[in-house]
């Protein structure tokens, strides 16, 4: 029997039993309770937030804590508690606010975000993952794995997302990774592609190691790709599921991050707490096709922190229909077919956003061929409308699809094609 599980399953009753949980619906956190930060001396009472006056879902307030550590004079969001912190827009990565953004931190938990998208691009969530010694005897917060387990990595990634578990983040590391170090390795050269160069993982599920750091900018550059990942939202934006593998009556895992309760059209990412890192949190949450991205690190009161970013963020950017779905793009000519010409369309819509004292400059690419060619079927993707910003990069892009059967001529009236082509 592992008794250090059973001991921290015991001393863990009387801790979530005494949680504050905030509003019906609301999971208890790992990190905190709603009113757990140093109140400090409130010299101006600060108003309420609640969904009339900010993105809280209707239902929900909460009342902001003074913040009790100094920050500059012209800093935008005084009342922000956080040591480091960032709001970005995803698409195109533009910065809204930041504090501290570049200065190196301890993750916590939030590296657990890496782990995930790390091991979305290793592929194969049907895999098996065999749960190891390294992962049962894993430290902190767990899903109470057993050694020979054999789990879905998909289902895993949910367990270790939502509920933090870190015997799972060193299964999944293990099983893409062979080992714990080289997965680590693997997870920190991926983020230095991606532009998050002030980073170094040596861990998959974030416990404290004085080579493991990152910044506030880094974090939100690796959650801004992760959003162009399949079942990276999905997962994120869970706020319970069940699987039968799960060690509990229920079979359930709640999540863990409260502002998917408490803010309106939030979609992750991932909380985590340490001595050494403090209170952490990812968050994200999109608003009229505008997402954003803000990340808190060392923070008294993470949730009032995540909320005041959003609503800024929100505050100065706006959205513009670049593509309305549906949209014919052009006309077509078919060789080898039935009819001469085809409408093609958009399968989907592009929305941008419209930043406050920003030109907003965008490039609209037209992918498409000259011709198409018979048989056609109704649907098929035949090129892309991609919208790319003025220093190159593409920030989003649609299909371009048919939109009716076409069949081609006979053989016989191909030749036929042929000779009138020939004499003509």
């Amino acid at each position: 029997m592992n008794w250090k599980k059973v001991l921290a399953a015991m001393i863990a009753v009387p801790l979530l039993m005494s949680v504050d949980v905030g509003a019906v619906g609301m999971p208890a956190s790992e990190l905190m309770r709603l009113d757990e930060a140093p109140k400090g001396e409130v010299v101006h009472p600060m108003q309420t937030l609640t969904s009339e006056n900010s993105g809280l879902n209707p239902g929900y307030s909460v009342t902001p804590i003074q913040n009790t550590r100094p920050v500059a004079p012209d800093d935008a969001l005084p009342n922000v508690t956080a040591t480091a912190a960032i709001v970005i827009e995803a698409s195109t990565g533009h910065v809204l606010y930041e504090r501290n953004a570049d200065a190196h931190m301890f993750p916590a938990s939030t590296t657990k975000m890496m782990t995930l998208i790390t091991a979305l691009e290793h592929g194969g969530l049907d895999e098996l993952v065999t749960v190891g010694a390294g992962a049962y005897n894993a430290e902190g917060s767990t899903l109470w794995l057993d050694v020979g387990e054999k789990i879905p990595l998909g289902e895993l990634l949910y367990g270790m997302m939502l509920i933090s578990g870190n015997d799972g983040a060193i299964a999944i590391a293990e099983h893409c990774g062979g080992n714990v170090p080289d997965f680590a390795a693997h997870m920190t050269k991926r983020a230095h592609e991606l532009g998050a160069v002030n980073t170094n993982f040596t861990n998959a599920n974030g416990l404290p190691d004085p080579n493991h750091y990152t910044t506030a900018r880094d974090l939100a550059i690796m959650a801004k790709h992760g959003f162009s990942l399949p079942h990276f939202e999905e997962i994120c934006a869970t706020k319970e599921i069940s699987f039968g593998w799960i060690h509990d009556d229920t079979k359930l895992l709640r999540n863990e991050n409260q502002m998917l309760w408490l803010y309106r059209g939030a979609n992750g990412i991932k909380t985590g707490y340490t001595d050494a890192a403090g209170r952490c949190l990812i968050t994200s949450a999109k608003q009229n096709g505008v997402q954003l991205i803000a990340v808190v690190l060392d923070s008294l009161y993470i949730w009032n922190d995540s909320i005041f970013l959003l609503d800024y963020g929100f505050g100065r950017v706006s959205s513009q229909t670049l593509i309305e779905p549906g949209q014919v793009v052009k006309t077509l000519p078919i060789t080898k077919g039935r009819r001469k010409s085809m409408q093609v369309k958009t399968a989907g819509e592009i929305i941008m956003p419209v930043f406050e004292g920003n030109d907003n400059a965008y490039e609209i690419v037209y992918d498409l061929p000259d011709e198409l060619t018979a048989p056609i079927k109704s649907g098929e993707a035949i090129g892309k409308i991609r919208v790319v910003l003025p220093d190159g990069r593409e920030a989003a892009s649609v299909d371009v699809v048919t939109t009716a059967d076409v069949e081609q001529k006979s053989f016989f009236r191909l030749i036929l094609d042929k000779i009138k082509n020939f004499f003509s």
